[in-house]
């Protein structure tokens, strides 16, 4: 006896049905997606600004606790004695194209830009818990870019012309502070102007010894 087999193709509703399937289980999967890779990335992000402030501690060392020469790029100072790679100097968020060159390696990150704090001995900061040394420097503009390069000096301060953070849609951003820990911190309270009855520290966090409240 002879079984006969049929080939049964897919109707174009049964085809319609599975694509769309395959489209919901695409959409509920990609935001779960980019959420674990924002999570990595942030990570990153404060593995790489804890190393720049080891590597700014044993500098600090070796030049009787003055936070780089006065004038200098803070960059060049640190690379390569103290960091052989410049791809620490690069933040997760920034997507250009990895390089080692010493003139054209990508920079995200920026010190703080206070006029007062290239040049500054460490021990005239009054709260390093919250005096903010590092942060990623944003450009301007609505996307996240950055514009660094080691043979310019490379900024953060106060109001950064940056349109927010650079993490959690543009809500937060990490930042390595001068006792040498690192956190994420809301936009609104790292970009805020001075101090306030309900945030005393924001001109510490930008400023090593401003008082408060004012005189």
């Amino acid at each position: 006896m002879t079984i006969k087999h049929s080939a049964r193709s897919f109707t174009l509703i049964e085809l319609l049905v599975v694509m769309a399937v395959v489209a919901i289980l695409a959409s509920i999967a990609l935001p779960f997606f980019n959420t674990v890779q924002e999570k990595a990335q942030i990570t990153q992000d404060l593995n790489n600004l804890r190393q720049l402030g080891l590597a700014t501690q044993t500098y600090l060392n070796d030049h009787d606790g003055v936070l780089f020469t006065d004038g200098g790029i803070w960059m060049t100072q640190l690379h390569p004695k103290y960091l052989p790679s410049w791809k620490i100097f690069q933040s997760p968020f920034d997507r250009r194209d990895s390089s080692e060159s010493d003139t054209a390696a990508p920079i995200s990150y920026g010190v703080n830009g206070n006029v007062k704090v290239v040049g500054l001995s460490t021990d005239k900061v009054k709260k390093s818990s919250v005096f903010i040394l590092f942060a990623p420097a944003e450009a301007a503009g609505p996307i996240v870019t950055f514009t660094g390069v080691p043979t310019a000096a490379v900024t953060v301060f106060k109001n950064t012309v940056a349109a927010g953070g650079v993490q959690n849609n543009r809500t937060r951003i990490n930042a390595l502070f001068a006792d040498l820990h690192a956190e994420s911190l809301s936009w609104d309270t790292f970009s805020r102007d001075m101090a306030t009855p309900a945030d005393p520290d924001a001109d510490y966090r930008w400023d090593p010894d401003q008082p408060w409240p004012p005189p």
